[in-house]
């Protein structure tokens, strides 16, 4: 039986290729969706892909992998340089490993971009590698589980 990873996916991600091409590229959530259900095919895993805009909602999903999930690729957009809810919630899910995921290289960006409330309870970061970020980091989630 296939592991389930959950990828999910922060406030305005939903609006990829409606905003700031330059910076997150032309590519669609449900086109990065198709390439992680692809990937997750090869390595032998399925994976559940969610996005809200919604903090508690992401909490409430970052719960439920703890009860579902082998593990958690997420991509907490803006509320990943806010979120103790967030942060929180990954630490109470722990060990289920949780890789972040940015599309944009935050530290090229504005410095209040530069630190993440996630990624001190993750066991990778990624970012700045566009979609490929996503596929990368349920490669290395299969590594682990």
């Amino acid at each position: 039986m296939a592991k389930t990873v959950f990828v999910l996916n922060g406030p305005n991600l939903n609006l990829l290729d409606k905003r700031e091409a330059a910076i997150y590229g032309g590519k669609n959530l449900a086109a990065i969706a198709d390439d992680c259900r692809e990937a997750a095919v090869e390595l032998g895993m399925e994976v559940d892909f969610r996005q809200s805009n919604h903090e508690g909602i992401l909490v409430d999903w970052l719960q439920e992998a703890g009860e579902k999930a082998a593990g958690v690729v997420i991509n907490p957009g803006g509320y990943g340089h806010t979120s103790i809810a967030m942060h929180d919630a990954i630490r109470s899910i722990a060990p289920l490993p949780v890789i972040e995921v940015h599309l944009s290289n935050i530290h090229a960006r504005e410095a209040f971009r530069h630190h993440t409330m996630i990624s001190a309870v993750a066991v990778g970061v990624i970012c700045g590698l566009g979609p490929l970020g996503y596929t990368l980091a349920l490669r290395a989630l299969a590594e682990r589980i």
